[in-house]
């Protein structure tokens, strides 16, 4: 079986963010990203999707976060895109469910080509960590435009704002594991009746 992984790098004038993705991994994350709390978040990416997840960021962290989280939404986008090329045998679609205590996160997804995101999260308060919660949106917009894929993401209820965010990226890394998962019985095949996604 080819090797399904990706890298992406993007420099701009605010970020160096460097990216490697593998689809087959064992949920190892090395993050340096300059956002503690979205690297604990990265990890559980990693870990529940069970995808090696190589990401090194620095950023402009001194004016906020914004640059270096959407930055490193774009460049994972561009990397899984990479890994999962035309999508050949992978399942395409992904949904979980994730509980962390009173909270309830729930991720659906689709590796449809087409890029959209449907998000729904009242966070109880507006910075977890030093992470302002208005940024989670912001990081899987740039992921779900880069990585060409439709995404429904819904914190269903939730009193703690580190445990509704936590549940949030759980569910979609359970989610992503369901969609990238090889399907035998389309072994070779693209899962669309378009012949192509």
């Amino acid at each position: 079986m080819a090797e399904r992984t990706g890298a992406a790098q993007r420099k701009t004038k605010e970020t160096q963010v460097e990216v490697r993705v593998d689809l087959d991994g064992t949920g190892k994350a090395e993050i340096d990203c300059g956002v503690p709390f979205l690297a604990h978040m990265l990890e559980q990416i990693a870990r529940h999707g069970m995808i090696d997840l190589q990401i090194s960021a620095s950023g402009d962290t001194w004016i906020d976060d914004h640059h270096s989280v959407e930055d490193i939404g774009i460049t994972l986008g561009q990397a899984l895109s990479l890994a999962w090329g035309d999508k050949s045998g992978v399942s395409r679609y992904g949904h979980a469910y994730v509980p962390l205590d009173e909270s309830l996160a729930r991720a659906v997804i689709d590796l449809s080509g087409r890029a959209g995101l449907e998000y729904q999260a009242d966070f109880p308060r507006e910075r977890v960590g030093a992470l302002d919660t208005e940024l989670i949106e912001e990081f899987f917009r740039a992921l779900a435009f880069n990585a060409s894929l439709t995404a429904h993401l819904d914190v269903l209820r939730g009193r703690n704002a580190h445990h509704m965010a936590e549940a949030l990226f759980k569910a979609f890394g359970r989610a992503l594991r369901s969609a990238v998962e090889l399907d035998p019985r389309a072994a070779g095949l693209v899962p669309s009746t378009k012949g192509a996604l």
